[in-house]
């Protein structure tokens, strides 16, 4: 187990609790180290700070605030290797994948910090103007998921503090220390309760979105948690960015060569062992390609190394907790008992750690689990098509619309397929590119809100407009 001791950071002091939970390894199912679970008190006492914080916080010119959280990256990038192994051992995450979340995080706090919302003057005669104009909300809660611990604290983070906002933010239970961590350091560069850190379970969660000095949530989960969470914040009307499930489509035209997209095929599909919220999760493949297809994945996918990211040469690693793991084999055997062939996988390997072997299934129904449900693990349904409108209308046909990917050598008619597709973001013949200057957000239940980009610095915002006018 790790000997750092793990506190919450409020005020800018690093507090213990005397309830306490362990953080598991997933690729051994060992523990890790313990970590304290916030009371009712704390989360008070965190409020109570983030608003007494705030006043000065929004009164510090922007670029001072910029300047800091600029710094923040600076620290991520200082501590980067510890980073990278903290995150490995409590995520499960390879190496390399590793290696981008955390440099992920620190770009994003230095690029994030280069962005400001301007003043928009509607109109000017003489002295008479209108002016609109985007001011702080208050204080921020944030609540993050535990596919991308620290990356996805940041992408809330950095915003909400570059506009002005003070915070309150919790990490999920199964991944709370490299954002524990984050939190004790960031009080080398922030004001005491600018930045306010509670690891705890479901309740604190409850509690944040109720709480009536709160003036905004941030959170990023699963859409039937999105739900309970729009219904808490309904109690002071607070302002919300929900981020939350996929059942993301990849369409891919006959016009393809198989076995030079088939490794990005792959990713696409299995990054991050498949949970991540914009994986590819339903395959539709033209049925003049799609036997090519299949076999170049299946053949692709028995050269990715599966295993405990601390070993070298690891790509993917386990499922992050047992309660994934449980929900993704239940899955593989509800398709088992439906007769579905699999291509690949298919059956959980007895051996220690949350692992799901990577699993291709063979044209299953269209109302299958296997591909009604988001499953957050490595399992992937390949599906036939042959009709353009059908395949658009198939695509299309799901309560979620986080994101989709579009594949062919005819960029014209790929790129007209993208824009027919009903989801926030269409990447065409690529996937996964983020970048802090590009908004991101879903559509139907897959969101509300925007995450990066100026939309989504205005996210952390109240517009204001001033009218003025002289007198006589």
């Amino acid at each position: 187990m790790t000997q750092h001791t793990y506190a919450l950071t409020i005020n800018g002091r690093c507090v213990p609790s005397r309830e306490t939970a362990k953080a598991i390894n997933p690729a051994t199912e060992e523990p890790i180290c313990e970590f304290p679970l916030a009371m009712r008190e704390h989360l008070e006492e965190a409020v109570g700070a983030a608003k007494r914080a705030f006043p000065a916080w929004a009164a510090t010119p922007i670029t001072e605030r910029q300047q800091m959280v600029s710094k923040l990256g600076d620290l991520i990038e200082q501590n980067q290797e510890a980073f990278i192994k903290l995150l490995i051992t409590e995520q499960g995450k390879g190496r390399a994948a590793a290696e981008w979340e955390i440099g992920g995080s620190a770009y994003w706090c230095r690029e994030i910090a280069k962005q400001s919302l301007e003043e928009e003057v509607v109109s000017r005669q003489g002295d008479d103007e209108i002016v609109t104009r985007y001011t702080p909300i208050g204080v921020i809660g944030g609540i993050t998921p535990w596919n991308f611990p620290l990356l996805l604290a940041v992408w809330k983070i950095a915003p909400a503090l570059v506009a002005g906002n003070t915070m309150v933010l919790k990490p999920s239970p199964y991944t709370p220390l490299c954002t524990l961590w984050f939190g004790e350091l960031a009080q080398q560069v922030l004001p005491p309760g600018v930045l306010n850190i509670l690891s705890g379970g479901n309740e604190l969660g409850q509690w944040i979105t109720e709480h009536p000095a709160i003036g905004k949530i941030a959170f990023t989960g699963s859409t039937a948690t999105g739900r309970k969470v729009m219904q808490s914040a309904a109690t002071n009307l607070k302002r919300l960015t929900l981020e939350l499930g996929g059942n993301d489509p990849a369409i891919v035209l006959p016009d393809v060569d198989a076995k030079a997209i088939a490794k990005d095929l792959f990713w696409a599909s299995f990054a991050n062992s498949a949970q991540f919220c914009v994986a590819c999760k339903r395959m539709y493949v033209h049925e003049d390609v799609y036997d090519d297809v299949a076999r170049e994945l299946v053949a692709y996918a028995k050269t990715v190394k599966v295993g405990n990211g601390m070993e070298a040469g690891t790509e993917l690693g386990p499922l992050q907790n047992k309660m994934q793991y449980d929900k993704v084999s239940k899955l593989l055997q509800d398709s088992r008992d439906a007769g579905l062939k699999f291509l690949l996988g298919g059956t959980p390997v007895q051996k220690p750690g949350y692992f799901i072997p990577v699993t291709l299934v063979d044209n299953p129904p269209e109302d299958s689990r296997v591909v009604v449900e988001e499953a957050f693990g490595p399992v992937l349904p390949l599906l036939k098509y042959r009709d353009i409108e059908d395949v658009i209308a198939r695509a299309n046909n799901t309560e979620y619309g986080l994101a989709a990917t579009v594949w062919g050598k005819d960029l014209e008619k790929a790129s007209a397929i993208a824009r027919r597709i009903e989801a926030g973001t269409v990447w065409v013949n690529h996937v996964h590119v983020f970048a802090p200057n590009i908004a991101f957000g879903g559509h139907k239940q897959s969101g509300v809100g925007i995450e990066n980009s100026l939309h989504g610095l205005a996210e952390y915002c109240n517009m204001q407009t001033v009218l003025r006018k002289a007198l006589a």
